[in-house]
């Protein structure tokens, strides 16, 4: 009888418990946020990441009505960030703004000591911009993509290329246009596409194999050149501009994609809070103008769904990185 009152009463504590710990989630939620949010953007500033992540930020800023900062950790093809908002207080105060390169970082980093699909919430995708082959006009005199493939071809290890570091989709593409074209072009690896960019607009680099969202402008300034975009159809940004397909190089697919994750235990209704509000943002004008101009289409994919996603990339990646033998520089 003792052990059954003893049974029945842990029983209610454990009830109590639980439903203490969900009215709290409840409560956090009703008063999130209460203070400034930050977004750890894992890469160097003026990166695809920052294209769309600045955007996001201010337009969040706006709905909740509390500052958003951007918090740039640069370093090891971005699992420096990814490291960081692994490790962050699960309290909606802290957001992940992760991309494409941390599907690929589970097969070239063995000792991570994060999982993307296990210590992180995924909230929501926000971008799926194209990568696009741009070259500097005053270093590249190719115009079209098979121009540039002769050359290549005709000059093995005289071209370089940048990318946003070692494992990164920026270098992953490299590798495959190599692989397919049967060229030889040099990989010099950054830290972030803002760096890579920059010198690539300078005329310190020849070429590069970009997300749509950072090369955007620089195409529309003419300070880059884009022979092709690694996709099925043409941009609608850029509709003069061939797929990698129409201009000879079959095969060539490779898009980007960023997302917005909250750290593992993060509440159920901050979570939910934050998905709202993402779903909200994205529907707005000034975001899906400033998406169709970077290149992309607003997505529209939440939590499990978005999980699915993430997984499926790792999946894809790790097979890409086996079949190309690809290894980190």
């Amino acid at each position: 009888m003792r052990g059954f009152v003893r049974l029945a009463v842990f029983g209610i504590a454990a009830g109590l418990a639980a439903a203490g710990g969900a009215a709290y989630g409840q409560n956090l939620a009703q008063g999130w946020p209460q203070k400034q949010i930050t977004f750890i953007v894992p890469f160097a500033p003026g990166g695809g990441t920052d294209a769309f992540a600045r955007p996001l930020a201010a337009q969040l800023d706006t709905q909740l009505g509390q500052r958003i900062i951007i918090e740039n950790r640069a370093g090891a093809g971005g699992t420096v960030g990814a490291s960081a908002a692994a490790k962050a207080a699960p309290d909606g105060y802290t957001l992940f703004v992760g991309a494409a390169h941390h599907a690929i970082a589970p097969a070239l980093y063995p000792r991570l000591d994060y999982d993307i699909e296990k210590d992180f919430v995924p909230i929501g995708l926000v971008s799926l911009p194209p990568q696009v082959i741009v070259v500097n006009p005053g270093k590249v005199a190719a115009k079209t993509l098979k121009e540039l493939v002769d050359f290549a071809r005709a000059n093995p290890d005289k071209l370089n290329y940048a990318s946003a570091g070692g494992g990164t989709t920026h270098h992953l593409a490299g590798e495959l246009f190599k692989n397919l074209t049967g060229t030889r072009i040099t990989h010099v690896p950054y830290r972030g596409a803002g760096p890579a960019m920059q010198d690539l607009v300078a005329g310190h680099i020849e070429m590069e194999f970009d997300g749509l969202g950072s090369s955007a402008p620089h195409i529309a300034s003419g300070a880059l050149r884009a022979l092709a975009v690694a996709a099925p159809v043409r941009s609608r940004a850029f509709p003069d501009v061939p797929t990698a397909v129409e201009a000879g190089v079959a095969g060539y697919e490779v898009s980007t994609w960023y997302g917005l994750f909250a750290p593992k235990g993060t509440s159920a209704d901050v979570v939910a809070r934050v998905t709202k509000e993402l779903r909200a943002a994205l529907q707005t004008g000034l975001i899906k103008e400033v998406w169709d101009k970077n290149g992309s289409d607003v997505p529209d994919m939440y939590g499990a769904d978005f999980g699915k996603f993430v997984s499926a990339e790792v999946t894809r990646w790790g097979k890409v990185v086996q079949d190309a033998g690809v290894k980190l520089d």
